[in-house]
């Protein structure tokens, strides 16, 4: 046998050959020194440009496959995975779903270590002699119960890809001065759609021109095995387009009078903006019952997902007939104009959202105004989607505690909250009381000019510059103001903050008002809110009983201080029966109907955490349900703002 001197002599000369052949270096580790700080952001050209080629083969088992170049020099390297992944308005990148982190220079693998104090911030050291590291991982799309947008993003006949979700890059650098060159490999036949522009393709192989990585974290992709494509702009020399992915060859079937609606869509943004910030804009919808329902906005694109029964059910599509007009809006108001605070030189920075009542409550606000335009909604379904909105902010009890301006502030926790008990400590409210906020603006435009000027003013001297031009142009709560003051001379600093720092009982906003309506209740719900209640399998009865529930019985929310409130009802419990007969919404509607004029409570059994108990629901009031009437003698300005424009 050979001794231990012997083994150890004749080990360190098969080393020394290995190094030799090799051209061997030492890996440095990064594990026992301290971690280099972070490098400051510099407004300079990045050396090299990163390749980046994304697998989607296995996406119909939610696994996509990354390999990533990024060119280096020798030292410390700091490697950041987007964190503020704007239009999140909130830290939420995805890192927590990547897996199998490897990096290799020159076939050797790299330590590497997580910054303790920013978990989407890498750090390692780059040998002598080394000018590129290769990244290889894996994006896991995980299952039900993780926050909206990185839930479920694929299906065995579709994927949704978010470059946010595929890529690392270099400290140091804004990423707009960061070239990227990136390829997809498709599932066998697959079609697809994307911003990005096509340099090459070999079968399923796709390979996109090079471009700067903001661009690039702006560019998502779907793609799928049943698609369709349709012209929105047909013969414009700025291409809008409207793709479509499914499940179902029947999900992506789309009618004449839709595909009308999208082209009035396009036609009036470009009235109302008189500008484009993009060379050709696309609309990438998925509609899947499979796919977390949600809507992103990036420049030349918007990434939305609806149910798969979106363009084949009436209901559903009236229910989210803004979702698409809000996102496309957003090319204008979020993406090319932005308040000053959202822009920053990485996706790493923090992003203030105290204006989000701006970016996102004067989007929503449009995206209605638009959707009755185009046609995508009718004038009654329009004015029922206002008064739905209207009576809801002026049930939110949470109002009197908590100023829109602080729910702004807070955005980032508020996209985590869930539903339960939102009515109390509010939801992401920029959307709806946003979009009252606006409705108040144009109608105190119309006021005070006697009906000669409005927010569509405000629209074309706002964004109706640099046209064609992809350049953000940032603003301040200032400039904002001076901008409404060039449309109408007013105290709009005043008008704005009276509105934004309220807390209180009662209904800031007077759009509805001073637009020639008021807000009724009656004991029959509108057709647009039965079409929402069937799309959402809801039962609303937040303005009677108290809470609104699922069509299953779950209770999702309950007003504070209501009759449910009173009588022990609580978010998550599930009725099971009403006044002895088994749950429905009909039976429910009945029993509340019942009762008015009765003294007789509303006998409810619930099921919670494994326990049963019997409710009694002291109401007596009736089925109410939120209507607009017009109110003679006054001009009918939500009237006009809902009329199209040439």
């Amino acid at each position: 046998m050979m001794s231990a001197k012997m083994r150890g002599g004749l080990r360190a000369l098969v080393l020394v050959g290995l190094c030799v052949a090799m051209a061997c270096w030492t890996v440095p580790s990064v594990a026992s020194t301290a971690l280099a700080p972070t490098p400051t952001p510099k407004d300079v050209p990045y050396p090299g440009m990163l390749k980046l080629d994304v697998d989607l083969r296995d996406a119909p088992r939610r696994i996509y496959r990354m390999h990533e170049t990024i060119p280096v020099q020798a030292g410390p390297l700091t490697l950041f995975y987007p964190k503020w992944p704007l239009p999140d308005h909130a830290p939420d990148g995805a890192i927590a779903n990547v897996a199998g982190l490897v990096i290799t220079a020159n076939g050797r693998q790299l330590p590497w270590r997580r910054d303790l104090g920013d978990m989407f911030t890498l750090h390692l050291e780059v040998p002598a002699g080394v000018d590129h590291i290769e990244l290889a991982f894996q994006y896991l799309s995980p299952g039900a119960g993780v926050w909206y947008g990185y839930e479920v993003w694929s299906t065995p006949h579709l994927v949704d890809l978010d470059p946010t979700q595929v890529a690392f890059y270099p400290a140091g650098y804004y990423t707009r001065r960061i070239q990227i060159e990136p390829s997809f490999t498709l599932p066998s036949g697959w079609r697809y759609a994307t911003a990005l522009e096509l340099a090459g393709r070999s079968g399923d192989v796709l390979r996109f021109k090079p471009l700067d990585f903001s661009d690039f974290i702006d560019s998502p992709l779907i793609a799928g095995e049943y698609f369709q494509r349709i012209d929105l702009a047909p013969g414009a020399k700025v291409p809008v387009h409207l793709d479509i992915v499914g499940d179902s060859a029947a999900s992506v079937a789309i009618s004449d009078a839709q595909v009308t609606g999208f082209r009035n869509l396009v036609t009036q943004l470009h009235a109302l903006f008189r500008s484009h910030h993009y060379d050709h804009y696309d609309l990438l919808l998925t509609v899947s019952d499979h796919v977390d329902g949600t809507g992103l906005e990036h420049h030349q694109s918007s990434l939305d997902m609806a149910s798969a029964d979106f363009l084949t059910d009436t209901d559903a599509f009236v229910a989210d007939a803004t979702l698409l007009p809000h996102e496309f809006t957003h090319s204008w108001n979020g993406k090319f104009r932005r308040p000053a605070d959202m822009w920053t030189p990485t996706f790493n920075e923090i992003q203030p959202a105290d204006m989000v009542w701006a970016y996102e409550g004067l989007t929503e606000y449009w995206s209605g105004v638009l959707a009755v335009r185009s046609g995508l909604l009718s004038a009654a379904q329009y004015r029922d989607a206002l008064a739905a909105t209207t009576a809801a902010m002026a049930h939110r009890t949470g109002r009197r505690w908590r100023s829109l301006q602080d729910v702004a502030d807070s955005a980032q926790l508020l996209y985590f909250n869930g539903n339960h008990w939102s009515n109390y400590r509010r939801a992401t409210d920029f959307y709806p009381e946003g979009e009252l906020l606006w409705l108040d603006v144009d109608t105190r435009i119309r006021e005070l000019s006697h009906d000669r000027r409005s927010l569509d003013d405000f629209a074309k001297a706002f964004y109706a510059m640099d046209d064609g031009s992809h350049v953000t142009r940032t603003y301040t709560f200032d400039e904002l103001v001076a901008a409404l003051n060039g449309v109408q001379a007013y105290d709009w600093a005043g008008f704005l903050r009276s509105r934004l720092d309220y807390t209180g009982d009662k209904l800031p906003e007077h759009g509805v008002a001073r637009g020639g309506w008021k807000l009724v209740y009656t004991a029959q719900p509108s057709d647009y809110a039965q079409a929402v209640a069937h799309a959402h399998h809801s039962v609303d009865l937040a303005y009677s009983l108290g809470a609104t529930l699922g069509t299953d019985g779950e209770v999702r929310d309950v007003q504070w201080d209501g009759p449910a409130y009173a009588a022990g009802l609580v978010p998550g419990m599930k009725v099971v029966a009403v006044d002895g007969s088994g749950f429905s919404a009909d039976v429910l509607e009945r029993a509340v109907a019942s009762a008015q004029g009765s003294t007789t409570p509303i006998t409810l059994a619930v099921s919670y955490v494994g326990t049963f108990s019997t409710l009694q629901v002291d109401y007596h009031g009736g089925l109410r349900y939120p209507h607009l009437a017009r109110v003679d003698g006054t001009p009918d300005y939500i009237g006009e703002i809902a009329t199209a424009r040439k």
